[in-house]
């Protein structure tokens, strides 16, 4: 029979550098068995003397080599979540298989009762694990509530606002079949992605704790935006209003697409420059301002040639004529989502689920004014949910500035086709309170390095969301806390549009 002698057992604690030995009442050799013909040789109380290795390891930890030789033993290491989240690994490294005293048993070690509570401790960060998988699930489970609720609400008074018969099921229907549709194609597609190596590259001045997420595949907005439009395009075959904005929204998506490619292509986070990427924005949302400038659209203040672009405001402002400032606004208003989109897309399911609430305001608002319009905002809706349920914490599959970008082309578009600039504003809180923390995070640091030499920063790190990161939030919990905001803006935005119009 083989025997060696061990370390005493230690608790090491990386962060504050502190090694506590195990009291002197503990031996400090044992006795490993390495056949187990040996047990016949032991006696019982020997059997049970066993000694385990516990050491915390700290997130991003990899050097295993302070533990000493093994001598062939398998380390076994418990989790108590994966990635970024890890509040710290333990790791146990058995000497020897442990036997855990049972209930049957009058007799305990010491060894014994260590070993039981180190196993018992290291179970605690497992439990932690599955309840954090379970975030996603839960922030989704109360988003689509929420939005079901608040569509059926609509249609049992969509005859009131319209002052017209609806079928029935007006707006919840291309809801419920777009998500359908996407969730199902996204099993197909996702892996696809995966397999046509379409990862995520991430920027190198990004947060640490998103290093885990490089493999994930991007360009999702290739599959659920097309279903999108195409859904609502097949509800209203015949509208020119839905025909105008699923073109803009396709025309941004392409835009997105060549950013994406570029990308890979470089092997770098920016495809396209961030001069070139505005120019072909704000020519896509220029040339949408004069198709509808020469387009006549329905609208009920589109009777008079004067008040054609117009922009309705609650009372007692009531109905604002821009003129040719019109088509300016609407350009601005292109580049300024496009981007605001872009710039949400940082966490999982962030960019999508707020997304689709600014939608479904936007339907509410432009419900009175075009009907048509409001089922191209909740198939869209629909598409940005049945997407979450891959992209949802933690996510498989990323949108890509294919899917950002084509998701703010489009709530644009309905703005600028029906005048509901305002009800934009409101329903997009979230992507205007990320642009305003970069252009202020920019501004703060150019002014203060042209002042003082040196920049300073407002934030730990801009967009706002990266800033909440870095102040301790977990990713699920700054998501859940944007839906319910976005909640409450849509809700907002639906009424502001309604007494509007």
């Amino acid at each position: 029979m083989l025997s060696h002698s061990l370390s005493p057992l230690a608790f090491r604690l990386p962060r504050r550098g502190l090694s506590r030995p195990l009291p002197s009442c503990f031996p400090s050799d044992s006795r490993c068995l390495r056949c187990p013909c040996s047990l016949k040789l032991l006696n019982e109380h020997e059997s049970r003397r066993r000694l385990v290795r516990i050491g915390a390891m700290d997130e991003g930890s990899t050097s295993f080599g302070d533990w000493g030789d093994n001598d062939g033993v398998v380390g076994n290491m418990l989790t108590s979540s994966e990635g970024e989240d890890s509040d710290g690994e333990i790791i146990i490294n058995p000497v020897s298989d442990i036997d855990f005293s049972t209930s049957n048993e009058r007799f305990v070690s010491s060894n014994d009762s260590l070993s039981l509570a180190a196993h018992r401790f290291a179970m605690i960060g497992k439990g932690h694990k599955k309840n954090r998988i379970k975030y996603g699930i839960l922030v989704n489970a109360g988003l689509i509530t929420f939005l079901t609720m608040l569509l059926l609400l609509v249609d049992c008074c969509a005859w009131r606002i319209v002052r017209i018969p609806l079928e029935p099921f007006f707006m919840t229907r291309p809801f419920f079949i777009s998500a359908v549709l996407v969730s199902g194609v996204g099993y197909i597609c996702v892996p696809l992605l995966h397999s046509l190596k379409m990862h995520q590259l991430l920027r190198k001045e990004g947060p640490v704790r998103h290093s885990s997420k490089r493999r994930t595949p991007t360009m999702g907005g290739l599959f659920f935006v097309p279903i999108g439009v195409v859904v609502a395009k097949s509800m209203c075959f015949s509208s020119i209003e839905v025909s105008g904005v699923a073109t803009a929204t396709l025309a941004f998506a392409a835009i997105g697409l060549l950013d994406d490619i570029l990308s890979h292509v470089k092997n770098h986070n920016s495809g396209l420059s961030a001069w070139m990427r505005i120019l072909l924005e704000v020519v896509a949302g220029t040339w949408f301002s004069f198709w509808l400038d020469a387009t006549n659209i329905s609208s009920p203040y589109g009777m008079y040639t004067f008040l054609k672009m117009v922009v309705p405001l609650p009372p007692p402002l009531g109905l604002v004529c821009l003129g040719k400032y019109y088509l300016s606004l609407t350009t601005l208003c292109f580049v300024s989502m496009g981007n605001g989109v872009n710039l949400t897309d940082g966490l999982d399911g962030l960019a999508g689920g707020t997304a689709a609430l600014a939608f479904i305001g936007m339907s509410i608002s432009v419900l009175p004014i075009c009907p048509d319009l409001a089922i191209f905002g909740t198939s869209m809706a629909g598409a940005c949910f049945g997407f979450l349920l891959h992209n949802r914490y933690k996510a498989s599959v990323f949108m890509g500035d294919t899917g950002s970008l084509a998701l703010g082309g489009a709530l644009a578009a309905m703005a600028a086709c029906t005048g509901m600039f305002f009800p934009l504003f409101i329903s997009s809180g979230i992507f205007v309170l990320e642009t305003v923390s970069v252009i202020m995070q920019v501004s703060f640091f150019k002014t203060t390095k042209f002042f003082r030499g040196a920049g300073s920063r407002l934030f730990r790190m801009a967009p706002f969301h990266h800033h909440l990161e870095l102040c301790g939030l977990k990713e699920p919990i700054i998501v859940a806390g944007a839906y319910v905001i976005s909640c409450w803006l849509a809700v907002v935005a639906g009424y502001v549009g309604l007494i509007s119009a």
